[in-house]
């Protein structure tokens, strides 16, 4: 799915104008609940899919689709992240006075978008059209989702429990619908029809979201860069590099790309990084590694997602099976250098610098190539090599001391807000740099009444200060 622009079939329009149609229905429906109410829909939606016993089956269903990733991976999305999304949002007032700012004496209303047209990607699949749709209802709105085609019957099967479960707890299943056969032609149709894109997928898809005419919420692309400084735990450092790298086989844009090192340290951590599984490729090696894992500057379909065994393999020569991720000690940054992009693979580029302010210039390079506006993160007990790291990259999410893919779009070490729909601001072309969240997918009324005490303005002197003298 990728480029923009696609005109849909007569039979496309009139298959995403029902769709469009029922959605309308089935969000007038609920536009008068509760606040009660609405948080009683997500919670079915959520233990629909992720209760004991279902949660197992769908995660071997999207593995057995869509190839990607592995087992764990898929349940502790559908499980873990799931529960943790609704808890996330289960607290926030969405229904009504959502907030009374006392001061300024104004009142602010929450009232719904309509019908959202979002996209769901291969890489997670299982959990997106979940998250997605609470994140949808908790606003009051429907929810009609495009699938990769390569996951149309994952989706189904999960679009379809939550359909079950709002019906038995007495609201539309036409809140949450999908498309059976998804095209090219349907999703940009969809987005064309809908009321607010939220746009999970490759950058032709984002594009076309943002040019459909139709207001967009779209994510950029991810390249995430570590820097580990000489003051980390590198025993602690190297095991959350080694979880975050081989969480579902690399499937997340988040997982670590690149690992900048100080050179004091450098030996040290690719020592602990062995021990935890890791494979250093010689150069000959990273050659082959590199010809089968780009065509024509782009990555290839058919090598990423794999078991480091699998693409060695497929590369040409074998590694031991206890091995869980591969190390490319590299050099240099941009097209002729592909390992300082994006992998999603089970492949990190392993770069050595001289201190934090040659990593902070190292990360802008690597994500001004590809990632820019997404994530890094650090490890390291000195505030000052982290404020400086986060001050001086153009980045909207710094994860420290934390593994990268499982945390900078939530988990329940820390307070980031729980998505997969993560903003990258101006820098990744992307209209907010925030974790998409049901606050983006409603509209809100600003009431306003006058003030106790009318503000006047102060005298030339106060408000302009001594530039006065300055400008005369």
């Amino acid at each position: 799915m990728a480029t923009p622009a696609t005109v849909a079939l007569p039979e496309e329009v009139a298959e995403v104008e029902a769709l469009i149609s029922r959605a309308r229905t089935a969000q007038a429906a609920i536009a008068d609940y509760t606040q009660d109410q609405v948080d009683q829909l997500l919670k079915a939606m959520v233990w629909s899919c992720a209760q004991p016993g279902v949660a197992e089956e769908l995660a071997q269903q999207t593995l057995d689709e869509t190839q990607l990733g592995d087992y764990n991976g898929k349940f502790a999305k559908i499980s873990v992240k799931t529960r943790a999304s609704l808890m996330d949002i289960l607290p926030d007032k969405s229904v009504g006075v959502i907030e009374e700012d006392v001061e300024r004496n104004i009142i602010k209303i929450c009232k719904p978008v309509g019908v959202i047209g979002a996209l769901s990607p291969s890489t997670n699949p299982e959990a997106t059209p979940v998250i997605k749709s609470i994140n949808a209802v908790k606003g009051r709105n429907a929810i009609v989702i495009a699938p990769h085609p390569r996951a149309k019957f994952i989706n189904m099967t999960i679009v379809n429990k939550m359909r079950d479960a709002l019906v038995k707890m007495g609201a539309p299943a036409d809140l949450v619908q999908t498309m059976a056969q998804p095209s090219i032609g349907k999703t940009e149709e969809l987005m064309r029809q809908c009321d607010l894109i939220l746009a999970t997928g490759g950058p032709g898809m984002v594009t076309a979201a943002y040019s459909s005419g139709t207001p967009a919420l779209g994510v950029g692309a991810g390249n995430a860069v570590i820097t580990v400084d000489d003051t980390a735990d590198l025993i602690d450092t190297a095991e959350k590099i080694r979880i975050s790298k081989t969480l579902d086989l690399a499937a997340s844009c988040s997982s670590d790309n690149s690992v900048i090192v100080l050179e004091s340290v450098y030996d040290a951590l690719l020592g602990n990084l062995i021990a935890e599984g890791g494979y250093v490729a010689s150069p000959e090696e990273a050659e082959k590694i590199a010809t089968v894992l780009w065509h024509n500057g782009a990555l290839n379909t058919a090598a990423v997602v794999k078991q480091p065994q699998v693409l060695a393999e497929m590369s040409g020569f074998s590694i031991p099976e206890d091995r869980k991720f591969i190390i490319v000690p590299y050099e240099g940054v941009g097209p002729d250098h592909p390992f300082s992009g994006e992998k999603l693979s089970a492949v990190m580029a392993f770069y050595k610098v001289a201190d934090i302010h040659e990593a902070v210039a190292l990360t802008n390079a690597i994500q001004e190539y590809q990632g820019m506006g997404h994530s890094c993160g650090i490890y390291s007990n000195s505030d000052d090599n982290i404020i400086t790291l986060a001050s001086g990259t153009k980045t909207s999410r710094v994860m420290v001391n934390q593994p990268q893919a499982a945390s900078n779009s939530g988990n329940l070490w820390n307070g980031m807000r729980q998505t997969f729909s993560l903003g990258c601001g101006s820098w990744g072309g992307n209209s907010t740099n925030e974790n998409i969240n049901w606050k983006h997918l409603v509209n809100i009324t600003w009431v306003s009444k006058p003030l106790a005490q009318a503000k006047t303005l102060p005298n030339d002197e106060e408000l302009f200060g001594d530039v006065i003298t300055k400008l005369s």
